[in-house]
């Protein structure tokens, strides 16, 4: 796939909004809402469907056993007069007392726009051979459904062949689903026709970062992750920056170099940048782009490793984040530093106990090679830096403590506190639960080195997650306002789809970043 393939892919299901369903429509989408002791109802909008029809709808419904609970799917023949074959409910849940949705993922308003998302992500896996799709959900939520629905007709068939895509069956992997969705509302609307093109900007951005995880590190390595970001930014405008090997080692970057040293395709750094009005916030964006990680010489277990591809998380994040910057018009001035890199165990790689010299003159004695994600951040922090950014927010697949302390799919969020805690609510808001995290004053001596600035690890395996932030603080100066994010978990899918979200990339945190990027273009 060359990269202007890449820059011109379509990721997902076209959207348009409708007041009635079309001739070309062969199923219909509505919602059903558990209601407590009671049956539950429909949400299927004012004046869209007929009262007799909608009648009948709900007793087929209930006839058929449909109790409205989170993601359940109920397929119905639809009744004479409807225009289309088949009528597909999906159950919404409910909101408990306490403001808790049946996800358990958020609370308040936010609970009930993920509960929407994720209800609609399910629905969208259902809907396999159906072209065209008209659904009543958009009657309660536009921006969340519209989600919802691309992200679940994600797919990523790229590498199959013809016949095998033709041939993919529900159960087995990813389903063919419908390629157009009519929302069912007012489509004069000005207010919901800005929402839809939002909301398929927004989802269209997570699926960027999805198909760049999804891509295998034989086709996605340094040199080339860098040609394919750079062909996206210049498509939407952005100004672009490539360091290859020789500049690095020229301008000391001697993280990103110790760590890409080992393998045969070099690194790279890429800058992608949005300028908003003169006098608008700066966003420093940093992401870890290790297209493939066997840990080095401290190599990893066999068992998992193909779950290294996904180590660009980050790093395919903050490229759609920026991108998505640019599409939405924020602002705000938006800059990623993108450090890229393979790290391969060979006679040229690092070892356990060399001395590097990070970006600005910090020496770090590294003492695990599979430490490495901090040593390419760190890097691209130093710089990042340089631009005297308002904000700064790094992201990464950084450490397996993160899903030892909070599982697959709740970010860790650490940082200075105010900009921390910022993060995380946002991040939550956006339906990505992120976490805020403590960074404790006493993890840090534990990175002493005997003869270096620092060592690159603790000698314990305590606080794994916190003391990797502990490592990153040391190049954030005082009074700089920074969150990191680490999404060792949440960026990858090893198990079956849930939701909106496919085995293999999640698109975790790009939301949670155009969320912050968006509040502080609004409000400083």
């Amino acid at each position: 796939m060359s990269n202007s393939d890449t820059a011109d892919r379509v990721r997902g299901p076209e959207f348009d909004l409708a007041t009635s369903i079309a001739r070309a429509d062969t199923a219909l989408l509505i919602g059903l809402n558990q209601s407590g002791d009671t049956a539950p109802t429909l949400v299927i909008g004012d004046g869209i469907v007929d009262d007799a029809i909608a009648e009948g709808i709900e007793a087929g419904l209930l006839a058929l056993g449909a109790s409205g609970k989170h993601g359940e799917i109920t397929r119905l023949p639809a009744p004479a007069g409807l225009g289309v074959d088949v009528v597909v409910a999906v159950g919404l849940g409910a909101l408990d007392d306490d403001g808790d949705d049946d996800t358990g993922e958020t609370n308040g308003a936010s609970a009930a726009a993920e509960s929407l998302r994720q209800a609609a992500g399910v629905a969208a896996r259902e809907l396999s051979g159906h072209a065209t799709v008209a659904t009543t959900l958009s009657s309660v939520g536009i921006g969340p459904v519209a989600e919802g629905l691309f992200l679940g007709a994600y797919r990523f068939e790229l590498f199959r062949s013809e016949s095998d895509a033709q041939k993919t069956k529900p159960g087995h992997g990813d389903p063919p689903v419908p390629t157009k969705f009519h929302l069912l509302v007012d489509a004069k609307n000005s207010e919901a026709k800005a929402e839809l093109a939002h909301a398929v900007i927004v989802a269209d951005s997570v699926a960027m970062a999805r198909d760049f995880v999804n891509t295998p590190p034989s086709h996605l390595y340094p040199e080339e992750f860098a040609a394919r970001a750079a062909a996206l930014a210049r498509k939407h405008g952005l100004t672009v920056e490539v360091l290859d090997d020789s500049a690095l080692a020229q301008q000391g970057y001697g993280g990103i170099i110790g760590v890409g040293k080992g393998s045969s395709r070099k690194p790279r750094l890429v800058r992608l940048h949005h300028t908003g009005r003169k006098d608008a916030k700066s966003v420093a964006l940093v992401g870890k782009g290790i297209t493939f990680d066997t840990g080095g010489i401290s190599i990893k277990p066999a068992a998992g490793m193909d779950l290294m591809t996904s180590d660009m998380g980050g790093a395919a994040a903050v490229i759609a984040a920026v991108i998505a910057a640019a599409r939405l018009d924020v602002d705000a001035t938006v800059t990623a530093t993108v450090p890229m890199a393979e790290n391969m165990p060979s006679s040229t790689a690092q070892r356990p106990g060399d001395v590097l010299t990070q970006y600005g003159g910090t020496t770090i004695e590294v003492l695990n090679t599979d430490a490495e994600g901090r040593l390419v951040l760190a890097d691209a922090i130093v710089r990042a830096l340089e631009d005297e950014p308002d904000y700064l927010i790094d992201t990464a697949t950084l450490t397996g403590a993160q899903m030892v302390a909070l599982g697959t799919r709740t970010p860790g969020v650490m940082g200075t506190r105010d900009f921390r805690n910022r993060v995380a609510e946002l991040s939550r808001a956006a339906g990505e639960n992120g976490w805020a995290m403590p960074m404790p004053t006493e993890l840090r001596a534990d990175l002493s080195s005997r003869v270096a600035d620092m060592a690159n690890v603790t000698p314990h395996r305590n606080g794994g997650m916190l003391a990797a932030a502990i490592y990153l603080k040391e190049f954030v100066p005082t009074g700089q306002a920074w969150a990191h994010l680490d999404i060792a978990g949440p960026a990858f899918n090893s198990g079956g789809p849930w939701g909106y979200s496919p085995k293999g990339g999640t698109g975790v945190p790009v939301r949670t970043l155009i969320a912050v990027i968006e509040d502080i273009a609004a409000t400083g």
